[in-house]
């Protein structure tokens, strides 16, 4: 094999590690929108929270559906859905910081960026200041425990990808 074809042979390697690295951190944010909303439906049946994820439906849907189990469903999953935007952007920003205090931080900014900026989107959510501190705090908890979840994922898979490609010389980037 020539230099030019094993070259072009290793890049093509990396192109599909970074793809399927890409296809991992849908799959995690995916999963980690779902595991979190369901918990936070947890949450509102053992009155931890006021907050319920049909909550996301309340400003575009219409109808009594969304207030029963369909709505649920289909709450979660768009929550699983906008979660994957959530982990791309924590992917593009972070990945490279293989720290729980990162995905901390980045699950106390989702939480703030949803309670304080985006609440006049949702009619059915209280303002922050009429919350109960048992919403507040759980909430916050939730936030941070998703903001860890797709955090340390995304950046263990990163780490795993760096390693991999240190310890075969055949896919060290030029």
């Amino acid at each position: 094999m020539t230099a030019k074809q094993d070259n072009k042979s290793t890049h093509q390697q990396i192109q599909s590690k970074e793809g399927s690295f890409l296809a991992k951190v849908v799959v995690i944010g995916f999963v980690g929108g779902v595991f979190w909303s369901l918990m936070g439906y947890i949450t509102y049946l053992f009155s931890f929270s006021e907050i319920h994820p049909n909550t996301i439906l309340q400003p575009w849907a219409f109808g009594s559906w969304k207030d029963r189990w369909p709505g649920l469903i289909v709450s979660v999953l768009i929550i699983g859905i906008i979660s994957i935007g959530v982990a791309l952007l924590y992917y593009v920003l972070l990945k490279k910081f293989k720290s729980i205090w990162f995905g901390i931080a980045y699950g106390a900014v989702l939480w703030a960026l949803v309670f304080l900026l985006l609440n006049p989107l949702f009619p059915s959510m209280k303002m922050i200041g009429e919350l109960t501190s048992n919403t507040i705090i759980t909430t916050i908890c939730l936030y941070i425990l998703y903001g860890i979840f797709v955090g340390y994922s995304i950046s263990f898979e990163a780490a795993e990808l760096n390693s991999s490609s240190r310890h075969n010389p055949e896919l060290v980037n030029e």
